[in-house]
């Protein structure tokens, strides 16, 4: 799997993202209803409901302990996550019961991403408790919120807590984070690969950068001699080519590679992605 590409867009979106959750956490919003209301009864015996303080902060440093026991990178603050998570858990607070979306609500990637989030995975945990410790605990006692807090694909967060009613409501919103880069500096990366299998890079991407832009073929202002092959794809992760346009360069057919990007095309209010084409000569 390379990156974001459609594909694997869609299947996120199959698997329950356009409602702002994963498929598994779908199944828990019930019980997650239930263990809050056991964690609110059990804490009014042990003394009523805590103040919420920092409670942001503190469940970040508890997400960050229980991921470095099982061994997840830590989490970093994303401001931007944060911000959706506000005005979400805002919604909770007005309409009562918890809930991943509400009626006339964006799903959880739009609303991050119209906060300014840039991401290839988005994740989200609700819950009402009576502070940092008892939420926590019951993300963790839940498989499907488990699963999203210790997930080792996310490494950003933006958490957001309101107490009312002499509850707190707390949303956390997991990511995978997706640099914002300027187009110089995507083609850079993707030559950088390229050039590691010995072909060269053409210092001009202005023809590669048209290329871009279309769907298939050729611009009719080709600067240089029509290439031999030509690859396009989008894709949230820089990290690697595509396997065809591997393949290609491993056959030691071409010497030279033309990169250049473009605006993606397609819906861009929700997954972050690029665009590349790659011409080889």
């Amino acid at each position: 799997m390379h990156g974001l590409n459609k594909e694997y867009s869609d299947t996120l979106r199959e698997f329950g993202f356009n409602n702002g959750m994963t498929h598994i956490a779908r199944g828990f919003v019930a019980w997650a209803a239930l263990v809050c209301l056991g964690l609110l009864q059990g804490n009014a015996q042990r003394g009523g409901v805590r103040g919420d303080g920092n409670a942001a902060e503190q469940l970040l440093a508890m997400a960050n302990q229980s991921r470095a026991r099982a061994g997840a990178p830590p989490l970093t603050w994303d401001p931007a996550l944060a911000a959706a998570a506000r005005k979400h858990c805002e919604r909770m607070v007005a309409e009562g019961p918890i809930s991943h979306r509400y009626g006339g609500e964006r799903d959880l990637s739009e609303r991050a991403s119209m906060d300014g989030a840039h991401f290839s995975l988005i994740e989200e945990n609700i819950a009402v408790g009576s502070y940092a410790a008892e939420i926590h605990e019951g993300w963790m006692n839940s498989p499907g919120h488990r699963r999203n807090l210790l997930n080792p694909e996310v490494d950003h967060v933006g958490i957001a807590v309101i107490p009312r009613g002499g509850s707190m409501y707390a949303v956390a919103d997991y990511s995978k984070g997706v640099a914002v880069l300027s187009r110089a500096q995507i083609e850079a990366k993707v030559a950088g690969l390229i050039h590691m299998s010995g072909v060269s890079i053409r210092a001009d991407p202005r023809d590669a950068r048209a290329a871009c832009e279309l769907n298939r073929g050729l611009p009719s202002t080709l600067n240089e001699k029509q290439p031999g092959f030509i690859m396009r794809w989008q894709s949230a992760d820089l990290g690697q080519l595509p396997q065809s346009l591997v393949n290609r360069l491993g056959s030691r057919e071409y010497r030279i590679a033309a990169v250049g990007a473009c605006t993606p095309q397609g819906d861009q209010t929700a997954f972050t992605q690029y665009r590349i084409a790659v011409l080889l000569y």
